[in-house]
């Protein structure tokens, strides 16, 4: 009885289909540790955002520049009849708004860097400077008698998305006149938060040019809306990564080193809103799609880097077990399930040390740093445990090829399908050249390795 219980453990102890399922059990075990990892860089990046919004928060936010915006009240007049066949005739104010015919918008983006613990976050301060002018206002488009305007109350309106952040007192210049602006978007209410300048007129305007100059701070980015039936646009930045967003690409842009220019022309056909509407028309929706502008983005977010390489750490253990066992199976070493677990948790611990060391050095260096001394873990560890220089070599090559290929594709984001399509197919290739000649049937019986044929 007891010799068959031996033989038993013995067939169960020397079957490598055995093995090999009990090293693909190691492998799901492993997936633990690095769901763990996984929560800790989501939970990272989480810290890093609330940072973000703490700064933006006292800095300034992302800026949507909207308008400028003529808004001219009048007074609406319409009869009501009761059911006894009474008249009454009704009014009440109301608003029509009117969009520029050419609006010039030229500015600048400069760049700094402010810091929350250990996270730095890219802030900037704009200063633009607005040209635009106005067609004469055609009321009879929406149908408002001339006697019922009150150019009196005529304002112009800029919706500002983050309006705590101006940084200077803003005049409009109109007609050899200097008008302060104040606060709020007046009737203007589809702009959301801003600023308004009250004409101080008592009848229709002849010249309807003004321009005006904001100095705002911000961050994350930059966007405005074509208010003019032709919107034009430039703007400079001392950043070199922007990400040009919004429904209008820039006609013109260039990117040299720390720097960038970007130019729109805009014509209003390609909007869903008109040139001039009544205020009571909800136009906020169609506002907000229609921006365009750039984010100022961070060249290597580290996180993100971190995010998507554990999403890569199941394989690199599979691979590498599978490395490790075809060494075992060409060479006849016997590589015990512990050692297994130690080698998948130095693999592990890469993904923690690439997250814990981008926060201080970078991600470049510190996934050179963590990848470095990672392999140098595996291949001192694998000297001893199959018995040989060459060997280790071997496995810790296959590490250091593993650990390339995955920086190559978090760097090539765009390429990453490709990139990892052709290098899965390389590595099949390759266990299958090396593997060509092993009968699989005499594995366990003698070393393959030594006794394979050039």
């Amino acid at each position: 009885m007891s010799d068959s219980i031996e033989r038993l453990q013995a067939s169960v102890r020397n079957s490598k289909m055995l093995r090999l399922i009990s090293i693909w059990f190691l492998a799901l075990l492993l997936q633990i540790p690095i769901m763990m990892i996984g929560k800790l860089v989501q939970e990272r990046q989480q810290r890093r955002q609330g940072a973000v919004e703490e700064i933006s928060s006292k800095w300034g936010n992302a800026q949507t520049i909207a308008g400028p915006a003529l808004v001219v009240p009048y007074t609406a007049r319409w009869t009501e009849v009761a059911t006894d066949g009474k008249q009454t005739i009704r009014s009440e104010s109301r608003h029509a708004i009117f969009l520029p015919e050419n609006l010039d918008v030229r500015g600048s983006i400069d760049t700094e860097t402010r810091k929350r613990g250990i996270y730095s976050v890219p802030v900037y301060a704009l200063g633009l400077t607005v040209e635009a002018n106005f067609a004469p206002p055609d009321f009879s488009e929406l149908g408002i008698e001339p006697a019922e305007i009150a150019w009196d109350r005529a304002h112009l309106a800029v919706g500002i998305s983050d309006v705590r952040a101006i940084q200077q007192e803003v005049a409009l210049s109109w007609d050899d006149r200097k008008i302060a602006f104040l606060p709020g978007t007046g009737a203007f209410t589809d702009a959301g938060p801003g600023i308004h300048a009250d004409l101080g007129v008592t009848d229709a305007p002849q010249n309807l040019a003004f321009s005006f100059s904001l100095a705002l701070n911000g961050s994350v980015g930059v966007y405005l809306t074509p208010f003019g039936r032709t919107t034009k646009v430039e703007l400079q930045s001392d950043h070199g990564h922007p990400s040009f967003q919004g429904n209008w690409l820039p006609t013109e842009r260039s990117v040299e080193g720390s720097a960038f220019r970007a130019a729109w022309s805009i014509p209003s056909l390609g909007r869903n809103y008109p040139q001039a509407w009544n205020a009571q028309t909800p136009m906020r929706e169609a506002i907000v799609a229609s921006r365009f502008g750039v984010d100022l983005v961070n060249p290597v977010d580290q996180g993100r880097m971190a995010d998507r390489s554990v999403k890569y750490a199941a394989l690199f253990i599979v691979l590498t077990f599978t490395s490790v066992w075809l060494v075992e199976v060409l060479t006849g070493v016997r590589v015990h399930p512990i050692q297994y677990l130690m080698l998948g948790g130095a693999l592990c611990l890469f993904y923690l040390l690439e997250l814990s060391l981008s926060e201080h050095l970078g991600f470049a260096l510190a996934y050179t740093v963590a990848c470095t001394s990672v392999i140098g873990m595996v291949g001192a560890y694998c000297r001893s445990v199959l018995g040989s220089t060459g060997r280790a070599l071997i496995v810790a090559s296959g590490v250091a090829v593993l650990y390339t290929y995955l920086y190559i594709l978090l760097v090539n984001e765009d390429y990453a399908l490709l990139v990892g399509s052709v290098g899965l197919f390389a590595i099949l290739a390759a266990i299958m050249y090396v593997t060509r000649r092993v009968d699989w049937y005499a594995v366990g019986q003698r070393p393959l390795l030594d006794s394979e044929p050039s």
